[in-house]
């Protein structure tokens, strides 16, 4: 979550930190603010308005610098408000010497709070972030590398801080334990940036150094070097510099009016890049090893939160019906705090938009800690800390998505596990060479199949306008359409504040129903398979009871409009590949409701992209 951004340079910077955090303001907006050193000292702006506002009350107050930091908050400790955005400094306002800014959660500051206020610290906020400001500053002695050095020995937790001193122009600190944190190296004059995304340096630089757990790197005009935590010490390291083009274009809204619009119509293109040259499938789309680690396997575990774990959902139907190999769909956040049993002939695959998913990492290295060696990961950033943990990997090509709430990504996830399963299948002899033609087929098609799914537009947008209307919704599904089902749920609630639930349909009678009433709205995805029939039945239980039925429905699917019962019809019934297609007008339906109650869509409130702590 939150958004970082340093520089040191020979020009003033105030700019590059500013249109970094632009860049960056999806992973969090609860507050930002800026640092810089100025005239000798530090000066520092902040708001909990939006970067555009920070951007006229620097320029109103004339902040310039040749060395600065710059952050914007998701909230974890403290409320969103003034006093508690980054930066923040060390002693105090009057006589500041060291500005810090930080991502993640520091699990022993109520500790280090005591210690320090021992000491004499005065604490103007309600952060975590405070309390390692003031340390570094109680550990400085002239020195602000050795000063940040000892300060993280102290600290537990997840962290990834920049920090620049009064007394040390042209020196800024960076450090990072569990969140991500990538430097740049500067095209002219000698100038190096911190970032939490390589993304908020486009235009910038496109030299890259990705720092890895445990590193504290010190930056200055010209030179820069990196150092490790071994045990109690530090050791100098080399980390490789990578062109990384991140393209500034992609985070254009263009005709669009928001960015979630956007990708959602950008799914056709996202699902033909992700599928692009595949001419046969091969294990080796996932690595040069996959060959050997698919034949040995016996099973699957998937590790995901939010959307992702949604994928991983609707994978478990496809790999245990086509590829015939158990599998297991665990939430990352609840894995790792529970016993399991552990088998070393399991598949250990994370999904994660970002590939920093602090969750899902941790949820990995715990897999890896009882034994299970074979990992893979799906994920849309190819330089991410998960593809650098897990053996194989699969690299969608969503490109950049800025709407927190998740669509092309999903359904890019979704190809790539289609992907998967029939490569398992094929290595265990459970995929024959007409079923594989037919596959692939059906997957060439899907661009154009989505692209008839995103006409049906303007009929969604008529529906929406009664879900404005409304206080809860819940969402039906069967089979492979329930994980279709829950993310519905998640998207209407996530971005119109509309209470949304989701249920296998047959679970209805089992307590939902008790819900069900003429307020209540009953989003259904209504495939033609072999449950339709099935399905049918559960919608008259829902019309019996008065409720209002919203179905998505395939075109030979035989249901029908009439009162009490909505119907947009679906272009084709697609198989197994359906819950791609089903997906779109759910996301389309959110979205539009969305934008008739006149919530933020892109940034919906409490919410922030790239979960990147605990």
């Amino acid at each position: 979550m939150c958004g970082i951004v340093a520089a040191v340079a020979q020009r003033n910077i105030v700019s590059i930190l500013v249109e970094g955090l632009k860049r960056l303001e999806y992973r969090g907006y609860d507050s930002c603010g800026v640092a810089v050193h100025q005239h000798g000292g530090v000066r520092r702006a902040r708001s909990t308005s939006r970067v555009a506002e920070l951007d006229t009350q620097i320029q109103e107050d004339h902040v310039e610098g040749f060395t600065g930091i710059a952050h914007t908050r998701w909230a974890t400790h403290g409320v969103p408000a003034v006093h508690n955005a980054h930066p923040h400094i060390s002693p105090s306002l009057d006589d500041a010497r060291v500005a810090l800014v930080h991502n993640g959660i520091i699990e022993n500051h109520e500790e280090l709070r005591a210690e320090l206020r021992a000491k004499g610290y005065v604490f103007e906020s309600q952060t975590d972030t405070e309390v390692i400001a003031h340390l570094v500053d109680y550990y400085y002695d002239n020195d602000l590398f050795i000063a940040v050095k000892q300060a993280v020995l102290r600290l537990k937790g997840a962290y990834a801080i920049a920090v620049f001193c009064r007394d040390e122009p042209h020196r800024i600190i960076g450090a990072r334990e569990g969140s991500p944190l990538v430097m740049g190296v500067g095209e002219q004059g000698g100038e190096n940036f911190l970032a939490s995304d390589a993304m908020a340096l486009a235009g910038v630089t496109n030299q890259i150094v990705y720092l890895e757990d445990k590193d504290v790197v010190d930056l200055q005009i010209g030179k820069y070097w990196v150092e490790s935590r071994v045990g109690d010490g530090f050791a100098r390291v080399d980390r490789p510099v990578r062109t990384v083009y991140a393209h500034s274009g992609a985070a254009e809204l263009g005709p669009y009016r928001h960015f979630m619009q956007k990708e959602i119509f950008e799914q056709p293109r996202a699902i033909g890049d992700t599928l692009q040259g595949i001419e046969s499938i091969t294990p080796e789309l996932f690595g040069d090893d996959a060959y050997k680690i698919f034949k040995d396997i016996d099973s699957v575990l998937i590790l995901a939160c939010g959307t992702s774990y949604y994928a991983g959902c609707t994978a478990k139907y496809w790999l245990e019906s086509i590829a015939k190999i158990n599998t297991q769909v665990e939430i990352a956040s609840e894995y790792r705090y529970r016993d399991s049993v552990p088998n070393p002939k399991t598949l250990v695959v994370t999904i994660s938009q970002s590939g920093e998913t602090a969750d899902t990492i941790a949820a990995l290295k715990h897999a890896r800690s009882l034994g299970m060696e074979y990992t893979l990961t799906i994920c849309n950033v190819s330089t991410s800390a998960m593809v650098r943990e897990c053996k194989l990997a699969y690299i969608t090509r969503a490109g950049v998505e800025i709407g927190v709430a998740s669509t092309k990504a999903f359904t890019t996830q979704l190809a790539a596990l289609f992907l998967l399963t029939l490569s398992i299948a094929q290595v265990h002899n459970r995929l024959t060479d007409e079923q594989e033609t037919e596959y692939l087929r059906s997957m060439r098609h899907l661009p154009v199949a989505l692209q008839a799914v995103l006409a049906l537009e303007p009929q969604v947008i008529a529906w929406a306008q009664d879900f404005t209307r409304k206080h809860h919704a819940l969402f039906l599904g069967r089979g492979m359409h329930y994980p279709i089902a829950l993310e519905g749920a998640l998207k209407l609630k996530e971005i119109s504040y509309i209470h949304a639930e989701a249920y296998p349909a047959g679970e209805l009678k089992h307590g939902p129903l008790a819900l069900v009433d003429d307020q209540m709205p009953v989003v259904t995805i209504a495939p033609n398979d072999t449950l339709v029939d099935k399905l049918k039945s559960n919608m008259q239980e829902v019309r019996a009871r008065g409720g209002e039925l919203y179905v998505f429905a395939d075109a030979d699917s035989k249901i029908e409009s009439q009162e009490g019962v909505h119907v947009i019809r679906m272009p084709e019934h697609y198989g197994v590949l359906s819950p791609i297609l089903h997906v779109v007008p759910l996301q389309l339906l959110a979205y539009h409701t969305a934008c008739a109650c006149g919530t933020d869509v892109d940034k919906p409130r409490n919410l922030a992209k790239s979960v990147t702590v605990e």
